[in-house]
């Protein structure tokens, strides 16, 4: 059974990232290392997004869980 995706705040996570490096994204809401997944979906049916930045930046990755990008920021969270 699949459960939903829980916000873990109502708001971006301003994340500085490394071009060519591939990042976990929790789509579940449930890891203690936020925005980044730490195994905490098992058992959910919400798996991790993986994205791997063409350069080093600052990215917004989204808190709320409910973006229409993900991993990113689309500010669907100023709408909740």
């Amino acid at each position: 059974m699949s459960e939903q995706p829980i916000a873990s705040q109502n708001e971006p996570y301003a994340v500085d990232v490394e071009g060519g490096k591939t990042y976990h994204w929790c789509a579940c809401g449930r890891s203690r290392n936020q925005p980044f997944c730490d195994g905490s979906h098992a058992g959910t049916g919400i798996e991790p997004v993986a994205f791997t930045p063409d350069k080093s930046e600052t990215v917004y990755l989204c808190g709320c869980r409910k973006t229409a990008n993900p991993p990113f920021c689309d500010g669907t969270h100023n709408n909740l």
